[in-house]
């Protein structure tokens, strides 16, 4: 069946039908006849719809596939700007840095032409060359406290150490910014950090510093956090995803919520409603959810939601492609023109008379689509389970059961069109897993989600990863 050209099985099958007209017009056929033979027509034009769909190749485009499973020679997004400038970055180095600059200034003495001496003629202007480059330091501080004996008593005191002694031996703030760094942002394995840190300092931590170095952090950010979702909040519009991670040989979900310039990272086992009752977000949320319409999100009646037209334009993209219905052209362009329209527009909103007239254009498509569609026969009396439908059955019962939420970022200028702020904050979950395989430990797995939280948050504010680690050790954190 996958050599059967799809055009000409519609062909085929267009034909029959046409015959069928012809045939039942003319009275040639028999009522029962006619009747079971409509229903065998319907029930070959939804088999036709089904196969074409398992047939069409699944790529970046047309589906949720992420690129990286896909072929090389495939588009992923057709968005080929990559140039963007991001976040300017604050001009706030990291305290265990620093700069030395020399200036090297060369007279002219002689002139090079007729040799006359200019060492006493006023120079005109200058001109500079500059070479960067890095000298790494190890920077040793030893504290020696006096020990006394007392003449009079014969008791023994010491002078106490600074508060961030505690130890014979323990590593700076500068020490423990750069590993978590390679850790959790560069995401390099323990070894190779051990490695790289016996090269700078020559000196091998174990791997157990390492992780406590993770652990504090960690710890430290415990506040951060519980004020980082306060603030969530209070945001008009939220971004929600989830993502599966391996930990301990075992499938857990990392959940991402993100608005403005804040992102939160939490794991939990589970991937649906259970999981986010107990993250608690959502459930005390009364603002606009925008998501990929998963069904745990939608149970939630309290918010808004808005649902993400990525999505929708991809699996319109898979229909078109399998099928080359024209309701699905004409709904992919109405999404895209819509999208491009609210982009230009100053509010990031149409205006009230614009959302009517894209209301009928929505419904008319919907329209035009129900007749275009095969008709569902009838499920069988004592029959269980629901009718096989196809993929553009579904999505179009999707479009029309949740209009106002496909429509809802051409009213509201807080909601955008897609949800791919959510996607791009797990985006280096996934890498992390496929460098790493998987978390041995649910705790180091958490403090990961924490963490990187902490400074995709900074970032979006500018913060470099180093400046922001060693902020957050120092407890110097900024106002969210």
């Amino acid at each position: 069946m996958s050599s059967v050209h799809r055009e000409s099985v519609r062909e085929e099958a267009e034909r029959i039908k046409a015959e069928f007209s012809r045939l039942s017009s003319l009275k040639k056929l028999d009522t029962e006849v006619a009747i079971l033979f409509q229903g065998m027509l319907a029930l070959i034009h939804l088999l036709i719809a089904i196969f074409l769909e398992k047939t069409t190749k699944k790529t970046a485009k047309n589906s949720s596939l992420p690129p990286s499973k896909t072929d090389k020679d495939d588009s992923s997004t057709g968005n080929t700007n990559t140039n963007t400038k991001g976040t300017p970055e604050v001009s706030r180095a990291a305290k265990n840095t620093r700069t030395i600059e020399n200036t090297t200034y060369v007279p002219v003495v002689v002139c090079e032409i007729c040799g006359h001496d200019l060492e006493s003629t006023p120079c005109d202007h200058v001109e500079r060359r500059t070479k960067i480059d890095i000298i790494f330091e190890k920077v040793v501080e030893h504290v020696d406290v006096e020990v006394k004996q007392c003449p009079s008593c014969d008791g023994w005191t010491s002078e106490k150490f600074p508060e961030d002694m505690k130890a014979p031996l323990q590593y700076g703030s500068g020490i423990k910014a750069y590993t978590i760094n390679l850790l959790v942002s560069q995401m390099l394995s323990l070894n190779r950090v051990q490695k790289m840190l016996h090269t700078l300092i020559g000196e091998k931590l174990s791997e157990a510093s390492l992780l406590n170095f993770v652990l504090r952090l960690h710890d430290a950010l415990a506040g951060w956090e519980s004020n980082a979702i306060s603030r969530l909040l209070t945001f008009k519009a939220l971004h929600v995803d989830e993502t599966s991670l391996r930990v301990d040989k075992k499938n857990q979900w990392i959940h991402v919520y993100s608005g403005e310039n804040i992102t939160l990272q939490f794991l939990h086992p589970k991937r649906g409603l259970e999981a986010m009752t107990c993250i608690d977000i959502i459930p005390r949320y009364t603002g606009t959810i925008i998501h990929d319409c998963w069904a745990s999100y939608l149970s939630y009646t309290h918010c808004s939601h808005g649902l993400c037209g990525s999505h929708l334009v991809r699996e319109l993209t898979a229909i078109i492609e399998s099928n080359q219905y024209d309701w699905a052209v004409n709904m992919k362009r109405l999404l895209l023109e819509t999208c491009r329209k609210v982009s230009r527009l100053k509010r990031k909103k149409l205006s009230e008379k614009a959302c009517m007239d894209l209301q009928k254009q929505y419904r008319h498509i919907l329209t035009c689509g129900k007749k275009e569609l095969p008709v569902i026969p009838p499920k069988p009396n004592g029959k269980r389970g629901a009718m096989a439908k196809s993929d553009a059955h579904n999505l179009w019962e999707r479009l029309s059961e949740h209009e106002s939420s496909v429509l809802l970022f051409a009213k509201l200028p807080e909601v955008s069109f897609t949800n791919n702020r959510a996607e791009r904050d797990l985006r280096m979950t996934k890498v992390k897993q496929k460098v790493s395989g998987c978390f041995r430990s649910e705790l180091y797995a958490k403090a990961y989600c924490r963490i990187s939280s902490y400074l995709k948050t900074m970032a979006y504010k500018g913060y470099n990863p180093l400046t922001a680690i060693e902020m957050a050790l120092n407890a110097e954190f900024i106002a969210l």
